[in-house]
């Protein structure tokens, strides 16, 4: 054989219009321009379209007051539209925090009764999923506001339980428990605890794995938290000596200019940008070495560089937002100035029975209690029953996707069913739960906006009267649209980042 027969024959590289790589990154950089052009043309003809009409365009409203008064909020009375605007925000969050921690809750419950070896039990959860996934949830939040209306009037000695409990046309009132003026000093005490309860546990998982005892690692740290929480009732008033250490940074954070900040800002976006590709380029060091980085690879690097140039834009096109941090910020640290006062006993936590005033002509209840208003009620109602009765099936399928035989083993080893579901079924049952049940999460805190149908002030009822009175519709569903947006992300990179925590590391 000779030497030019022993040769590799030279590869030569594809024409440009057939190269894949070529051709994928023309067609995607074409598609961006693409989309970012028919964007600027709708909003300039929009814009055109509006001036022509003589209508104004602009978020100025957000500064100027606007002329009415919310139901319920934070603040009825709102100086200007941006004021109300949060103040919707607010209310959306109360129905959403409050409706996620009621909705998981039932929705185990119901999808554990549905898996329940009594007859009774299993046929009740079945009809409640079967009945209320079936019936649209604004058809439900007309129904329960249409219920709660036909109830008895708000009066003195109203119940069911009068002065603890009391169902009206006008909404629930209950007994409410707040933070008192020591509550602050207190939850440094508690912190101290979980930090300590964090020893605890590590201590006691170590403890266990090497004597194979069951240490019980849990009840031990819930311990560790509850002992010095009943300590801080003693000693949180010495906790006051942190008051004037938040004045003294509220002071300094004062002093600050938001020229400052908007360094800071830029230099934390270009360090974390550059931090990240280095680690990202790191991750290829092996034998193949930069080979294995695909189209795809490259676009994270280019995109990310691209994301923190638009982020270092916006903080010098908005210098705004720099000043917002430092008033925000000084304020917050002033606040825990007040709320740090060496040795004030007073307790942590207080409470308050609900009751029923007569200010004038109508009655109405006293601020005392924890009051739902009607409105409220029927939009908790509805949220909180229809999505439990879709994450009791997710909680039913998630249980019915372990494996028999770890049953089976369970059972071997003589677990109890307390035992066998805490530590069996929902330790890999939730792995197949999560995902679908943040959807559900997401689904709960979009439907929110159907709380317009009963007169309830969130964004949409708020934005919606907004833009009635100013005229501003495309201004306002921009930031209906940008606020559902953050919420829906939030949600997801907090259910994907224990999505990731719970999953199986293969060796």
């Amino acid at each position: 054989m000779t030497a030019s027969q022993t040769e590799h024959p030279a590869t030569t590289r594809p024409p440009l219009w057939r190269d894949a790589v070529v051709v994928k990154w023309v067609a995607q950089v074409f598609t961006l321009v693409v989309v970012v052009g028919v964007l600027i043309f709708l909003v300039t003809q929009a814009k055109t379209s509006l001036n022509d009409n003589g209508i104004r365009t602009g978020f100025d409203f957000i500064k100027t007051n606007p002329g009415f008064q919310l139901a319920e909020g934070i603040d009825t009375s709102p100086a200007t539209g941006g004021r109300a605007l949060y103040v919707g925000m607010v209310n959306m969050f109360r129905i959403t925090f409050v409706g996620i921690i009621f909705a998981t809750m039932l929705g185990v419950l119901v999808g554990l009764g549905r898996l329940s070896g009594n007859w009774m039990v299993e046929k009740v959860s079945t009809v409640f999923v079967e009945t209320i996934r079936n019936v649209p949830l604004l058809v439900q939040i007309i129904f329960y506001d249409a219920v709660i209306t036909q109830l008895a009037p708000v009066e003195f000695g109203v119940g069911p339980i009068s002065g603890w409990f009391m169902v009206t046309q006008k909404g629930v009132s209950m007994p409410r428990i707040f933070a008192a003026d020591g509550f602050y000093q207190w939850a440094v005490v508690v912190l101290v605890g979980a930090v300590v309860a964090r020893f605890v546990y590590r201590h006691e998982v170590d403890r266990r794995d090497e004597t194979g005892q069951d240490t019980k690692p849990g009840f031990k740290a819930m311990g560790t938290i509850v002992a010095f929480g009943l300590l801080g009732l003693l000693i949180h008033p010495l906790f006051g000596f942190l008051g004037p250490i938040f004045g003294g940074i509220a002071r300094v954070i004062g002093a600050i200019p938001p020229g400052a900040v908007q360094l800071a800002l830029i230099a934390l976006a270009a360090t974390a940008v550059v931090i990240w590709i280095r680690r990202f380029w790191a991750s290829f060091d092996g034998p193949s070495g930069r080979a294995k980085l695909t189209d795809d690879d490259w676009f994270r690097i280019v995109f990310a560089g691209i994301g923190g140039l638009l982020v270092a834009a916006v903080v010098v096109l908005w210098p705004g937002l720099s000043a917002w941090i430092v008033h925000s910020t000084h304020d917050f640290f002033r606040f825990l100035e007040t709320k740090f006062e060496f040795g004030n006993w007073s307790r942590p936590l207080d409470g308050m029975r609900p009751g029923v005033i007569k200010p004038d002509r109508f009655t109405s209840f006293s601020p005392n209690g924890l009051t739902m208003s009607r409105a409220f009620a029927a939009v908790f109602l509805g949220v909180v029953l229809y999505t439990a009765s879709f994450i009791a099936e997710i909680i039913r399928g998630g249980i019915l996707a372990v494996p028999k035989g770890q049953l089976e083993a369970a059972d071997a080893v003589g677990l109890t069913k307390g035992q066998k579901l805490r530590h069996i079924v929902l330790p890999q049952a939730f792995r197949v739960i999560l995902p679908p049940m943040g959807n559900q999460y997401l689904n709960l805190a979009k439907n929110t906006t159907l709380a317009i149908a009963v007169g309830y002030s969130d964004l949409v009822q708020v934005g919606q009267t907004l833009y009635n009175q100013s005229g501003r519709t495309i201004e306002v569903m921009a930031i209906w649209m940008l606020f559902y947006l953050s919420v829906s992300l939030g949600l997801s990179s907090i259910v994907n980042f224990w999505n990731v925590r719970l999953k199986l590391v293969e060796r």
